[in-house]
């Protein structure tokens, strides 16, 4: 089952907000039938705390006035390393560089669709 037009949406707008804040590897999972608690994953990265803080508070901002969209919830903001916004029918991962290699979210999901962000192709 493929994901909503409403996800894909919300999912592109966190994803070009990311983007704007310079984060990097960026990619969406439609892990709606892997998982069943939520349609989709945004994951990406960044090389410091306070990147991910501006990633963290720009795409919040983003969903919020685009959307009128604010999460259900959040995890992480104290420690800076990893970062979860779970809006319920997606979750947004921002993670730094090194917890993102050890944690593997991206190997964990290697088997679930990869959502076209419709980002321009990273340098």
């Amino acid at each position: 089952m493929a994901i909503t037009e409403l996800v894909l949406t919300e999912l592109r707008t966190a994803a070009a907000a990311a983007a704007d804040k310079l984060a990097t590897n960026i990619v969406g999972l439609d892990v709606g039938e892997r998982l069943g608690i939520t349609d989709a994953f945004l994951v990406c990265s960044a090389p410091s705390e306070r990147q991910i803080g501006a990633i963290v508070d720009e795409v919040e901002r983003q969903l919020k006035e685009v959307h009128g969209s604010s999460p259900l919830r959040r995890e992480g903001r104290g420690t800076g390393t990893w970062v979860l916004l779970d809006y319920g029918h997606m979750v947004i991962h921002v993670q730094h560089e090194e917890e993102r290699a050890v944690y593997g979210l991206d190997r964990l999901y290697a088997d679930v669709a990869q959502v076209d962000l419709q980002l321009p192709a990273e340098d």
